[in-house]
């Protein structure tokens, strides 16, 4: 069961290997006229590697160093793109040996940020499900530490620390609602288990790839699809069990939103703001601006720009479907 003092843990390990990323004031206009208080854009999109998921990577490398339990291998690690990126980015850092498979899928410009991390880079499959297996069984042949994107506690941690910073930064009024992306759902376990009761947590995810929806369903975590614009960053084609769990002890709320809408919001998001994020980073402001969150007059909102590792030619369309 991950908890806050699990995140606060994790804080205090990566602290000075990751960035503070700053918070701005949303306002009415950016959530699409929704009767929001004061509220707050998380920019994640800036930090080390172009997402939280340095976060996690960081926590998962620095935890098992401590515990003795880094080879000589290195760490090998499955990706959609953002995850080999945080994982490549913490490695070098730390001096360790990195190898990422990705599926062919992966867009071009998450490629050769990956290659230029100085891992090794593996294509396989056309999606992360099949990446996942055959990294599974290179980290098993070679000895290598295996860095889950997404469904291990250390990872989870580490991402939850987007939530601590938010909360701290929101000063003594608080936020009464954190809006984050799903895709297999560790930056929503960390963010739940870090805010604890102190904000509910809503889940956003897209119609295309309904992870946290299906398995909240189910009651359990089940396979689903995976198609869209954000299916290089949220296209886990099943929950994590991490992020289940979490998800229903802390009461997480899960909302859908169409492609059409993220797009909105990333063009939104460019014109007004001038914040270039990726399909996944606009989800979260898409629930605001097409109505599939709804807030209370006054609700004090956090939204989560998870990510910024995009090809900004396309924001003609937020990205090719």
């Amino acid at each position: 069961m991950l908890t806050r003092a699990d995140v606060e843990e994790a804080a205090a390990r990566i602290a000075g290997r990751v960035r503070t990323t700053p918070v701005a004031v949303l306002e009415p206009e950016d959530a699409g006229g929704a009767p929001v208080g004061p509220s707050l854009f998380k920019l994640e999109m800036l930090q080390h590697s172009g997402s939280f998921k340095a976060r996690g990577a960081f926590n998962r490398l620095l935890a098992a160093r401590e515990a003795g339990a880094l080879p000589a291998a290195g760490v090998i690690a499955a990706s959609g793109g953002n995850h080999g990126l945080a994982v490549g980015h913490a490695a070098a850092r730390l001096g360790v040996r990195a190898e990422i498979l990705v599926p062919a899928t992966a867009p071009p410009v998450k490629l050769a940020a990956l290659r230029e991390t100085g891992a090794a880079v593996g294509l396989h499959g056309t999606e992360y499900a099949e990446a996942y297996t055959a990294a599974k069984q290179r980290a098993a042949d070679t000895g290598a530490l295996f860095c889950h994107a997404y469904d291990q506690p250390e990872v989870c941690a580490g991402q939850g620390t987007v939530g601590l910073e938010l909360m701290e930064q929101a000063g003594p009024d608080g936020l009464d609602t954190v809006l984050v992306a799903v895709g297999g759902g560790g930056l929503l376990a960390g963010v739940a288990a870090a805010v604890d009761g102190r904000a509910r947590v809503v889940a956003v995810e897209p119609e295309a790839i309904p992870t946290l929806h299906d398995a909240l369903t189910a009651g359990g975590p089940v396979d689903v699809p995976v198609s869209g614009i954000a299916a290089d960053s949220l296209g886990a084609r099943r929950l994590g069990a991490v992020a289940h769990d979490a998800a229903v002890r802390h009461g997480v709320v899960s909302v859908l939103v169409p492609d059409a809408e993220i797009a909105a919001a990333r063009r939104a998001l460019w014109e007004r703001r001038r914040l270039l994020v990726e399909p996944a980073g606009a989800a979260a402001l898409a629930a605001l601006r097409c109505g599939a969150y709804r807030p209370e007059p006054g609700e004090r909102v956090g939204v989560v720009l998870c990510g910024a590792n995009t090809d900004p030619s396309d924001l003609g369309d937020g990205g090719a479907l």
